[in-house]
């Protein structure tokens, strides 16, 4: 193998194709990153029999081939090369990449040991990669972080003919998000329980071409896996992930009950204070939010050692009439900065329901216009001293 490309363009695609490698693999091999000359350009893969990513990039190809080397070492060395084209050879036993005076001599991996990569399922549809990594984000905070519970790792994608949900919960905070697709043929209708952290680093790294594609098997959950496809700034590139096993908890109907009180709020404002006063929040304790006529009062504190409070304005809104329906509520003070920080209108509507139930929060375009309900965030409220 003989190749010649550009720094910036090994660069980017040795860190993207490498970023997924397991850090202590079950099988050394797995550390190996696969680069393979063809005469139309290279493609670098990695795979750890769960996640498999690919890129393929331009390149001069004087001699074809394929080389197995440790992807970690060769993203390091890549990283810190001069800014000079690149020149690499390979055979059975070595690789050398020499970047101006710089020189570097690596050890080759038996490529017949590597395990094939899965092959990409028949496109399911295509959806606007900004839009796409927009969903993502706002859908990925709420999802768990405790392996020990996999099912809440991941991100339910359900797919409706020409309307995509994505739906993440942890058991104390939930959100959904909706938009719509170009599935790939009428009436499509298809689940899957998507790992939270290739499904937002995947979104994120896909966002320099106009579309990603998504390509479901029909495995089913637990059986199949889901494909993407796209643009990054080197390259086309294609991932693709096991789905999660387990049947994911049904809570969709949690964001349906009414409101009976809605508090609506500046989103700016209501992050800057939250931030400020949970400074003082000792941890497992609540950011208190306490309601009275035309404002919201945040609140927390350590103990004796330190309190704070702030008010900001806010219109609050009884559609039954009567007394307050919540005159206090606690929030932790994460999940609620991660719910205000996944919008992006200008207002955010707090609708409650009782004192101990969940809170769902939904966006506004002004004060006084209908709550958006493409994304909703759910927090469960913590409970409060008596």
């Amino acid at each position: 193998m003989k190749i010649r490309l550009e720094r910036d363009v090994l660069a980017e695609a040795v860190q993207w194709a490498a970023r997924s490698l397991p850090l202590r693999p079950s099988v050394p091999i797995l550390a190996g990153l696969l680069v393979r000359a063809e005469s139309e350009g290279v493609t670098f893969s990695s795979f750890d029999y769960e996640t498999s990513a690919q890129i393929h990039v331009k390149a001069a190809v004087a001699d074809e081939g394929q080389a197995l080397v440790s992807g970690r070492l060769l993203a390091d060395i890549s990283r810190s090369l001069p800014a000079k084209p690149v020149d690499i050879t390979a055979d059975d036993n070595k690789m050398e990449l020499i970047c101006g005076s710089a020189r570097f001599t690596l050890q080759t991996l038996p490529v017949a040991d590597y395990p094939s990569l899965p092959a990409m399922p028949e496109a399911t549809g295509t959806v606007p990669s900004a839009a796409f990594a927009q969903a993502v984000a706002q859908v990925v905070v709420a999802a768990g972080r405790d392996e020990l519970l996999p099912v809440f790792t991941g991100v339910r994608v359900e797919i409706d003919d020409d309307t995509i949900s994505l739906l993440a919960t942890d058991r104390y905070r939930m959100a959904l998000k909706e938009l719509n697709w170009n599935p790939s043929r009428p009436q499509v209708s298809a689940t899957a329980l998507v790992p939270a952290r290739v499904l937002s680093d995947t979104s994120r790294s896909m966002t320099a071409g106009e579309e990603v594609t998504l390509s479901l098997s029909d495995g089913g959950v637990g059986d199949g896996i889901i494909g993407f496809q796209g643009h990054g700034p080197a390259g086309e590139r294609q991932t693709t992930t096991r789905l999660l096993d387990g049947e994911f908890p049904k809570v969709r109907h949690i964001m349906d009950t009414p409101a009976l009180m809605n508090v609506r709020v500046s989103t700016a404002e209501a992050i800057a204070a939250a931030k400020r006063v949970a400074l003082v929040a000792e941890r497992n304790t609540s950011l208190r939010m306490l309601m009275s006529d035309g404002f919201v009062t945040l609140e927390a504190a350590t103990g004796d050692q330190a309190q704070a409070s702030e008010a900001i304005e806010a219109t609050i809104d009884q559609p039954g009439g009567g007394d307050p329906a919540v005159i206090a509520a606690g929030f932790n003070p994460n999940y609620l900065l991660d719910a205000l920080g996944a919008f992006d209108t200008p207002y955010v509507n707090f609708a409650f329901t009782a004192p101990s139930k969940p809170c769902q929060l939904t966006g506004l375009a002004d004060l006084d216009s209908t709550p958006l309900t493409d994304y909703r965030h759910v927090i469960m409220l913590m409970r409060l001293p008596s």
